[in-house]
């Protein structure tokens, strides 16, 4: 029997389909490029918890290095300690493990910060860099538009040394934060305003998570990334499309500093016991995930956790993997939505409704059948002693013998849901109404025979009988009916909380802000609800993040947090059916 929950070692999954990813991997082996090898790394930035987008990132670089016996490497993107949070370090790491990967090497950017360091000093003595004294709203006004070109900045040709010791100032705490910049040197009449004498350094005196006070000045990500890819013997550098025109500048600062052959920028590392061969790798660009009816912005996502208006960075409405991940998705269903949804260059939004039918498809084969009801509505079977117990025989899956089988207790009192009962019934309602007759899932026909109403006219009990000759075994129980309804003991039955998750937005974009509206006025004032329900015993002794399908009702897990047999909590996955394709 296959578990949900899905512990499949990395190296099991298929990589993400073939893809013009892909395709440049296996051309540049089938030419021999980089040794043949293939080396990636994925590199968070640890400022708050991944999301379903990452989790694409995520399988392209694992997925293809292990594909062709390659090393990918969990590097965290250290250099801004004003917005990191080694929560967020945990957070990361625990996401990539339980989606089905393992690193072949755990870094972080600091790692680098005395290389870094050494390969800023060589663009200033080759004359590459410059200490700059403009503020940073005269450095916008001094960089251009996309039709204008930009001006150099009046400290642009400050000699080598006058640059090298005002920079070793800068590393020593000398000046005071943003009073100056190291940028590099290279046309400010660029078409391309990444090449605009991009900042490499910027000073900011703040305590750093690994190292402390010892660095005032702090890289900026265009320079650290292609520096740390290239010590780590990178070969292939996957990002998203955004950085397509960051690429130039990526190939600029590897092509002035050579990392492969100045062994003397490196030697940090070797002391460290760091030292790799230095590639120089390629950047390869991609289009990012897009769902619907969510969004993917860390700064949307951050204000609302801080806003109160989920429960956290986990809350199963999230689209962060940790969210997912108490919702009940689970990674094979993850892995193969981003399988199926390919990698190209053309952005796109993918319905959500998608991702969960690749939930559906791994639960309906994975997920055991149990009984609950949500909405309980007793019914008495009348014709049977008001003492009557008895034990029946379920299958545990209707599909898979292996999954086995399970005891659930009868009695002659019996929850229903509320809406399998309808006094006056709508056409085409096939469940029970007064005088009519329905199966009892697993039991046999049962006929309504009396409605008993509260002093406001509400319907509290069903009365009714069971039809002896129609339970499993018997001659009648062929007889044909057109209902079928699940049911739980109510002397049996175990009171649970269930919540009911759905859509966070009830709108299909809530980046669209174009009638004045933000993301946070298109909240889903439905998206949770909670109810007391009953389930089956056995439903009660679910583990903890394991899966259920509630029968006729949906596919659910038992909370990986507030989950106990004593008092369960159930989260719906998923419905069994999307009710949203219709434009809900």
């Amino acid at each position: 029997m296959t578990d949900s929950a899905d512990s499949t070692p990395a190296a099991a999954h298929p990589a993400v389909s073939n893809n013009f990813v892909r395709q440049i991997v296996l051309t540049d082996r089938a030419a021999g490029k980089h040794g043949g090898r293939v080396a990636t790394r994925f590199p968070p930035e640890p400022n708050g918890y991944l999301h379903i987008g990452h989790a694409k990132a995520i399988c392209l670089d694992f997925g293809l290095a292990r594909e062709f016996g390659g090393s990918t490497a969990l590097r965290f993107d250290d250099t801004n300690p004003a917005k990191e949070d080694p929560e967020y370090v945990e957070a990361i790491k625990n996401d990539v493990r339980w989606l089905g990967f393992d690193w072949d090497a755990l870094r972080h950017t600091s790692d680098y910060f005395e290389v870094l360091y050494l390969c800023a000093e060589k663009l200033i003595q080759s004359g590459k860099a410059f200490v700059c004294d403009l503020t940073a709203e005269q450095v916008r006004e001094y960089r251009g538009t996309l039709t204008e070109p930009g001006r150099n900045s009046p400290y642009r040709e400050r000699s080598a040394a006058e640059n090298l010791d005002l920079f070793r100032r800068m590393r020593a705490g000398e000046f005071a934060d943003g009073a100056r910049t190291l940028r590099a040197k290279i046309d400010m009449a660029s078409g391309n305003i990444n090449l605009r004498d991009p900042a490499i350094y910027r000073i900011r005196k703040l305590t750093h998570q690994n190292t402390g006070d010892a660095w005032p000045i702090y890289p900026m990500y265009d320079y650290a990334h292609c520096v740390s890819d290239a010590v780590e013997g990178i070969t292939h550098s996957f990002c998203t499309l955004e950085f397509e025109d960051h690429r130039p500048l990526y190939d600029w600062f590897l092509d002035q500093l050579d990392l492969p052959g100045d062994a003397s920028l490196t030697e940090p590392l070797r002391r460290a016991g760091l030292w790799r061969q230095p590639s120089k790798p390629q950047q390869i660009e991609f289009a990012r995930g897009n769902l619907d009816y969510t969004v993917m912005s860390k700064r949307k996502l951050m204000a609302l956790v801080e806003g109160g208006m989920v429960d956290g960075w986990d809350d199963p409405r999230m689209p962060t993997l940790a969210g997912a991940r108490r919702r009940g998705f689970t990674p094979a269903a993850i892995r193969a939505f981003w399988e199926r949804a390919g990698v190209s260059k053309q952005n796109s939004v993918i319905p959500f409704g998608v991702l969960e039918a690749c939930v559906r498809e791994d639960l309906d084969a994975n997920a055991p059948r149990r009984m609950a009801v949500l909405d309980p509505l007793k019914l008495v079977l009348t014709n049977l002693d008001a003492a009557h117990e008895e034990t029946l025989e379920f299958a545990n899956h209707p599909k898979n013998a292996e999954f086995g089988t399970r005891a659930l207790p009868f009695s002659n009192e019996v929850w229903i849901e509320r809406e399998d009962f309808a006094e006056v019934p709508p056409k085409g309602f096939h469940r029970l109404v007064p005088g009519g007759e329905v199966r009892l899932r697993g039991v046999g026909i049962v006929r309504c025979e009396e409605v008993i109403k509260n002093d406001g006219g509400d319907v509290v009990e069903l009365r009714g009988t069971l039809d002896a000759e129609t339970r499993p075994g018997k001659p009648g129980a062929d007889r044909k009916v057109k209902g079928t309804i699940h049911w739980v003991s109510a002397r049996h039955a175990v009171a649970a909380e269930v919540r009911l998750y759905d859509r966070l937005f009830s709108v299909a974009d809530p980046d669209d802000d174009s009638d004045g509206k933000t993301y946070a006025d298109h909240l889903n004032p439905q998206s949770k609800r909670v109810v007391r329900a009953w389930i089956e015993p056995a439903a009660a002794a679910t583990e903890p993040e394991r899966h259920v399908q509630f029968e006729r009702l949906g596919y659910f897990v038992a909370d990986r947090h507030d989950h106990a047999r004593s008092a369960p909590v159930f989260n719906r996955t998923a419905t069994l059916r999307d009710s949203w394709s219709n434009g809900k």
